[in-house]
Parts: C-alpha cells; structure tokens; sequence
C-alpha cells in the first residue's frame, strides 16, 4: 500500500448518485395487488458515493465527488444538498442521460427494502483529471457495479499512487458473481456487510467469510449493523460494538461507516481506533432519514 506524499491526503469518491425516496412509518411492505401507506416520505441524495463523501467532508477530510448527475428534475432537486455537503464537486459530471436515477427505500424499524433504476454509464468523462489531481491519496469505490464497468479502475488508481477501497454493495446480479475477488484485486479496504460477506464467499459463518476474504484483502471490514463490525488485517482479528443510539433508517449507515474508517486509516490510527471511528459515524447516520441527514441537522442547529 502505498499513498501520495500528501500530510492530508484527498479522497476520491466514487459512484453512481441516486435520489433517494425514503417511506417511514410502514406496518408492512407492500405486496403484489396491494397498496400500502407509509408516514412520513424524505427525498433526499443517495448513494454510496455521496453518503461516503458527505462523512469524509464531516470529519474535515477534503474529498472530491467523481461522479455523474442528471439534468432531469429530480435530479436538479438534489443540487442544492450535493452543494451544501462540504464535498468538492469539480470533478461531477452534469449529462442528460445520467438520470433519473432513483432509489425507493421502504424502511420498517431496522429492515429495509429497495427499489432501483440506474441510468447510463458509472464512467464520468472527469475521471481522468480526478485521477490527476495533486490532492488526491486514495480512491473508494462504493459499489462493486461501478468496478464492473470500469474493470480497469484500481490499476488506474494505483498508477497514480493511490490507495484503494471498495464496498460491494448489494447488487443481486453480480454479488454472486464468482469472478469478483479477482476483479478485486489490488483492493487495499474491502468493505462488505455481513450479508455480501456471506453471498461473496458461499460461507454461512462470518468468521469463516472473513478468513477467506482475508487471502485477498489487505484489510477487510466486515459490518455487522446492531452486531458492530469486524476487522481483520495482518495479525488483527477485532471487533467494536455498536453504539446505543435511536435508530430512525439504515439507509447509508454502511456508507457513513466507511468515511469513519477510511479517514481515521488515512490518518495512521490503529486498527482498533479506526474500527471504533467506522462505528461512531455510522452511528451518526442511523438517527434520522437518510444517510446524511444527521449531518445537515447538525450544520443547522443554532449556535449555543
């Protein structure tokens, strides 16, 4: 592993930003023929590239959005909130055909289910530049889908001497996929959930997932939601607790996870210490709707 000699260095985030349409306050999810009503309705900017870039932005990590943004109207709806996250946008791409690009999330307590449409490529044509930029020290993929597309993605990063994370994402086309290790390779932070885990490897134990995917990866964090997270690299095999905190939506919370530990990692903390950092901001996420939403709560708040 490798990084720029940046004191601080910038990181690039990468993925496909959707508008997230968040439904809380469900009794059930809706079945075929039937309709349900939910509560309250949020729409807001998703995205494992956002939400990870709006974290990092949180921490006073300077991170850069590498991405592509509709010119729809929802998509047009999400400007002023990309704008406001503390994420530098020079390398977004606007093009018509990168929206709508939409997730329906139905959330039910601490359970979620989604609905999805991409739209055009995961390749922004700034990807080069971002590659370029003197700033930048490591690169986070957050979905293995945009991998996919870009099967070329790591070796560019790594040409530019950039360290590289990567979380799956849940993708049911391609998360069973078993030429996805290999595609994977030069990962330095693999970061799945324990359901990817689990669907990557074919073991029905994490600890055994975590082995396996221990031959491969440098590091690998494996998020476990209300079971906390485990982590093992070299001779470490950790694990934190989750935090007590009122769980309002998931949606994210794997992505806020993410910007703790990769910023806490960039900045030479322990295992444990980035682990525990991982925790708190995913704590963060979990307390309001949507995965930057407890973020904007705090930016607003008034002055003591």
């Amino acid at each position: 592993m490798s990084l720029k000699d940046n004191q601080h260095p910038a990181v690039l985030s990468i993925g496909r930003i959707y508008c997230d349409l968040i439904f809380t306050g469900l009794a059930a999810l809706p079945e075929p023929g039937r309709e349900v009503f939910a509560d309250n309705l949020k729409m807001a900017a998703g995205g494992g590239a956002y939400i990870t870039a709006a974290h990092l932005a949180h921490t006073g990590r300077t991170t850069a959005l590498v991405a592509r943004l509709g010119l729809d109207a929802l998509s047009a709806g999400l400007a002023p909130e990309l704008e406001a996250a503390g994420i530098d946008l020079q390398f977004l791409e606007r093009s018509a055909d990168a929206g709508p690009q939409v997730t329906v999330a139905s959330v039910i307590g601490n359970d979620r289910a989604f609905l999805s449409r991409r739209a055009g490529t995961a390749l922004p044509t700034t990807l080069d530049a971002a590659l370029n930029w003197s700033q930048a020290g490591h690169l986070h993929i957050a979905e293995y889908a945009t991998l996919h597309e870009i099967p070329d993605l790591v070796r560019r990063a790594k040409a530019h001497g950039l360290t590289v994370s990567l979380d799956p994402s849940w993708d049911e086309t391609l998360i069973y996929d078993p030429a996805l290790l290999n595609a994977c390779a030069g990962i330095d932070i693999f970061l799945p959930n324990k359901e990817e885990a689990l669907a990557i490897t074919g073991f029905e134990d994490p600890q055994n997932a975590l082995d396996k995917l221990a031959e491969t990866f440098p590091v690998t964090v494996l998020k476990g939601g209300a079971e906390g997270a485990w982590l093992r690299a070299n001779e470490h095999n950790l694990h934190a607790k989750a935090e007590n905190v009122p769980v309002v939506d998931t949606t994210g919370a794997g992505d806020a996870f993410n910007a703790g530990f990769i910023n806490a990692w960039l900045s030479g903390a322990d295992a444990q210490t980035a682990l525990n950092a991982g925790i708190q901001s995913g704590s963060l996420a979990v307390q309001a709707a949507g995965g930057t939403a407890f973020l904007q709560k705090q930016e607003i708040s008034p002055a003591d």
